[in-house]
Order: structure tokens, then sequence, then C-alpha cells
């Protein structure tokens, strides 16, 4: 089936939308029609969604032929070697070259002439004004947080990631009470600040790896990786605590009711989310500024299916990004990290100076490769290098407590594990993998 490049946009989006094609989607897809160098968009399977009017000038109403891409499906960007499908020459398919730049769920092709390179210069550009679209529709104007649809576009890569490896994950729901009265009182201006102070102060009381939403009018979720419904109890109560002591300017105090939930088995998040709206409703018919839990979750089906779960973190090659130093302190940094975890098993006084080594490791690591990506003028440097001081902080305050009994180690070793090695080094780090490939 072939489309018209005006068709092109239309079609193949109405004909995706259930396959995570949405709104963030259509807006990024729309704004990339007039980009002024060629370009096709397909998905992660080599269907083609987009094809924009500088292509279509170039070879007519087209497609991407899907017979080729399956190296490039399999990749992380690069150039390749493509076909392109237009009438009246359907049975002859012409070749281009392409650039593949990825994204979060698709591949976009630049593309030059199948004899001569694509216009690479023009690569930094073409993501850096998507990646830019990405972000503002995927935020809340008012608060900053994520917005829903972008809860929507990560929720089933996080399920996924609990289900493969077997660790929890659990949504905390905040409603803010009584906010009718705050807006008929003070004004929907005071109301507008009382919502972007909230964010701020619960922002506060977040690590780095959680995620918080605005699921709605004065409603935010967050989203907790690695942490059951036991630990989810715990970050609402907190949360309800701050929140209540918090001096509103303007306004005075204010009280959220909270629920928490962990996923359990294979539900969908609507069922999901109909859990933890039960509990919340549940907090409310309290007498709000409550905590409400439902105590059921992956986290204690898969401890009955092994009490002696794998201690260790296993390296594999399809970790490494191409830079022999890069590679090779991540090789380490899991060596240092599975020492970590067998002096905490072995008990004694090891412990602490294993933790020593590994986040002196850590820290070296992250000064060479915030040095190597300057040099590589890495688009989100900046961005890069906050998460890198944000995790070595927080590793800082949990090792500090663990030396005087206030944490234990399995704690400092979670935290590792989950958002030093599952969250920053295989999803930030690997953003900038295709930079350092390319440049191999």
């Amino acid at each position: 089936m072939t489309y018209a490049s005006n068709e092109v946009i239309e079609k193949p989006l109405h004909a995706t939308a259930g396959a995570g094609v949405n709104a963030v989607d259509t807006a990024v897809l729309a704004a990339l029609q007039e980009f002024p160098a060629p370009v096709a968009v397909v998905d992660r399977h080599g269907a083609t969604l987009l094809v924009n009017a500088a292509l279509a000038r170039r070879y007519g109403a087209a497609v991407v032929d899907r017979e080729g891409l399956a190296p490039m499906l399999r990749g992380a960007g690069g150039q390749y070697d493509i076909k392109m499908r237009a009438p009246p020459r359907l049975n002859e398919p012409i070749d281009a070259h392409a650039l593949a730049v990825p994204l979060q769920n698709w591949f976009l092709l630049l593309l030059g002439d199948s004899d001569a390179s694509p216009l690479v210069n023009e690569v930094a550009q073409l993501r850096e004004r998507v990646e830019r679209l990405e972000r503002v529709a995927a935020t809340d104007h008012l608060t900053g947080a994520w917005n829903r649809a972008h809860f929507d576009r990560v929720i089933s890569a996080e399920l996924a990631r609990s289900h493969a490896c077997r660790q929890p994950l659990s949504l905390v729901l905040l409603d803010l009470d009584h906010f009718k009265r705050i807006n008929d009182t003070h004004g929907h201006d005071a109301g507008d600040r009382v919502l972007r102070e909230l964010v701020a102060v619960i922002t506060s009381q977040l690590r780095g790896s959680d995620t918080l939403f605005r699921w709605g009018g004065e409603e935010f979720a967050v989203l907790l990786g690695g942490v059951g419904y036991r630990g989810a109890e715990r970050v609402a109560q907190k949360l309800r605590a701050v929140v209540e002591m918090h001096d509103f300017g303007g306004v005075g105090r204010v009280t959220v009711s909270v629920s928490a939930a962990e996923h359990v088995g294979e539900e969908s998040p609507w069922s999901w989310f109909q859990r933890l709206d039960c509990s919340l409703y549940a907090a409310k018919r309290l007498g709000r500024n409550q905590v409400v839990v439902d105590r059921r979750g992956n986290s204690d089906c898969w401890a009955d299916e092994s009490p002696m779960p794998s201690l260790h973190i296993e390296w594999k090659e399809a970790y490494e990004c191409g830079d022999a130093t890069i590679d090779e302190q991540h090789r380490e940094l899991f060596v240092r990290a599975n020492a970590l975890i067998d002096a905490m098993v072995a008990g004694g006084d090891g412990a602490l100076a294993s933790l020593d080594a590994l986040l002196g490791h850590i820290s070296q690591h992250f000064a060479d490769e915030e040095a190597l990506l300057a040099r590589m003028n890495y688009d989100h440097y900046e961005e890069h290098k906050r998460a890198h001081e944000a995790l070595l902080k927080r590793s800082g305050w949990l090792r500090d407590r663990a030396a005087v009994g206030e944490a234990n180690l399995g704690a400092v070793v979670e935290f590792i594990a989950q958002d030093v090695v599952a969250r920053h080094l295989m999803t930030a780090d690997r953003a900038f993998f295709p930079l350092l490939r390319g440049a191999a």
C-alpha cells in the first residue's frame, strides 16, 4: 500500500494509534513534515509512519521498503542502504542511503542519494528538534511534572523491565484535599501556585529514579521502580506528612489523601490504576489526609518463587558502548558491585571497605565519562552530569548512614543495582552509545 505525501501523516497515524502512536507522537511527526531535509519515520517493526515533503519531492509518493531493514531494527543507529517503493515502480525499488537516528519509539531516517552520504550536518539539529518537541509535549505546562500522555508512553517498558528483572513496581497517587475550596477562597491563580509548589515539595522527597506525573486536575502519581507495596507505603506516608507540614504562601496548610498499589501479576495498567483509585477513595472516605495501601503485589509472588535468588549482577556484551575506557569501567563496576554483595553476605568488617572501593570507582568513572562526553559535544552533557551528581550524593548519604548503623548495606546494594546500573547505565548511558559508536 502506498500513500501520497499529504496522506502519510494521516493514514499511518490513524492505522497505528492503538500500537503506541499518541498525541505526543502525532505532534512530533507533524512537525517533521516541513523539515528541510528528506526524512522518513519508521516504527520499531519497520512500518512507515511518515515521509515528509522534502522526501516526497525527491521520490514521489513512497514508503520505505521493509525488505532489508532487519539490521537497522536490531541496531542502535548508523548508516544503512535502504529501498524506497513508489508508484509506478513498485516492482523496482529505489535505492537510497539513510542515516538512522534511534528515538524512543521510532527510527528517523535522514536520506541522502544512493551514492552519497546523507546530510550528516543536519542530524544534530534534527535530533534536538524532535527531543525538544517530545519534552514539551510530555510535560505538564503548569507544574513542570510529566503529564499523563508521558505515563502512557513509558509504562509498558517499565512493566516489562519489572517482570524481566523480577523487581517490583509501585504507584503512589496523591489528591489535594478540598482544592475547590482553595480556588473559591483564594482564586485560581493561588490554586495554580499551590499546584506548582506541591510538585516542588513532592519532588524534593523522591529519588532520582522516581517519576512524578500530573494525573489530572489536583491529582499526581509517582512511579516507584524497585519498590513493593511496603516501601510504597513508607513513601506515601512521608509525602503526606511533608505536605501537611509545609506552609503554602498565601494559602497556609493543605493536605493530601494518598493511596499506594504495587503491580501484581499480568494486570493491565488500567486495572492497576483502578485498584489505586479505589484505595484513594477509601482514604477520602476515612476523612482525608490519610494513606490507604492495597497490600498485594508481585514482590510477594516472586519471593515465593525462590527463597535464594541469584545475588550477582551479570555483565553482558550487549552493554558495551564501543569506547574501550568506558566499557572497561562499566565491567569493573559490575565486578566491584558483586564484591560488595559477597562481602555483605559474608559479614564482618569487609563490607564497608568494599563499598568505599565501589563508590571510589563510580566517582572516577563518572568523571572520565563526563570528560569524554564534553569532548564529543554531547547534546545532553549538562543533564547527564547532573544525573551523576545526584547519584553520587545519594550514594554518599547511604554510605554515611550505613557506617553509623542507621541503614543496612542491603539498601546501598539495592540503590547501586537499581539506580546506578539498571536505570542509569542501562537507560541514560545508552542514549549516548550511538555517538561513541559513530565515532569509532
